[in-house]
């Protein structure tokens, strides 16, 4: 997939799907599928058009979106959905364009659009003036197809990234992996712990999330881990730790099931699959250990995985 930058205009033309995508979730992928789709008809390239997630400041939380995807793993869901191009500017460098400034300059002189492909509730422009109805009229005046997909629903329920999020935040994670259409995870480096858990036989990596990064609900999950192309099983703590009483930032703490190996400071995938729950703290590392045991065995019932 090629990165579009201002000094590239494809020759013959792309079919750009638009939108901020923060999730690529199932109605983001569907806006992006019919814009692939459009382009093989038509023999033009698939592009999108999208912000880096980390840089929009007029919605979310605290002013700033809490990330389902960080800009990496957007860029590779969205290359994964066999796109030609992406153009991914930052937000300030487009947000007090006029709508249509937005359409001759970017979607015309850039990215020599065809035709575009957005949600119902795309908005564009200084302020978010324009709508899909701002857009097609446009569409006409500059001679670009403007396909609107309407609001997509999985199994009776909306799809958006509010909700997503909401439930990524309340333990719901079995409902957030539907609603993405697919499982949602951290992708971070493994940095060192306090190494307890080596001692209780129950070794564990530690991953500091970042500000920014959804947070979820803190608890215990089953996890899948990905380690150099295979699959192992996990039992993921997402939390600060009430026992120990350290108040560090939030981390996650993963015991890897049936492993043994050196991961400090690499980079390591995990993939929540099932809230387990809450965390607590304990009065004692015996209590904290034993149920750490507890935890070990439902997740092993969970994967139907034998102790070897």
């Amino acid at each position: 997939m090629i990165e579009i930058d201002k000094g590239f205009k494809p020759e013959k033309g792309t079919v750009c799907a638009l939108g901020l995508f923060d999730g690529v979730h199932r109605g983001h992928r569907l806006v992006i599928n019919t814009a692939v789709s459009l382009a093989k008809e038509l023999g033009a390239k698939s592009a999108v058009f999208t912000f880096r997630t980390d840089t929009v400041t007029s919605k979310g939380h605290d002013g700033r979106i809490e990330m389902i995807l960080n800009d990496e793993e957007k860029r590779r869901h969205i290359e994964d959905l066999g796109v030609d191009m992406l153009y991914s500017p930052n937000f300030d460098e487009l947000k007090d364009m006029k709508a249509e400034d937005f359409v001759k300059e970017i979607l015309v002189g850039l990215l020599g659009c065809r035709a575009v492909v957005c949600g119902s509730d795309f908005r564009f422009g200084r302020g978010a003036e324009g709508d899909c109805n701002t857009l097609e009229l446009y569409g006409r005046i500059y001679g670009i197809d403007v396909r609107v997909c309407d609001k997509l629903s999985y199994k009776g329920e909306e799809v958006s990234s509010t909700i997503i999020r909401q439930c990524i935040r309340t333990g719901m994670i079995e409902k957030a992996n539907e609603l993405l259409g697919y499982i949602f995870g951290l992708r971070l480096p493994v940095g060192h712990g306090r190494e307890l858990g080596r001692t209780w036989n129950f070794p564990t990596i530690n991953q500091q999330i970042p500000q920014g990064q959804i947070m979820p609900k803190f608890g215990v999950y089953a996890t899948r881990v990905l380690l150099d192309g295979s699959e192992k099983y996990g039992v993921t703590n997402i939390g600060v730790k009430p026992t120990l009483k350290i108040h560090d930032a939030p981390i996650a703490e993963t015991y890897i099931l049936d492993f043994e190996g050196d991961l400090y400071g690499k980079e390591i995938e995990i993939l929540l699959d099932k809230f387990i729950r809450p965390e607590k703290g304990f009065d004692s590392f015996d209590a904290l250990r034993a149920q750490i045991a507890k935890d070990t065995a439902k997740v092993r019932s969970f994967y139907g995985v034998d102790e070897e």
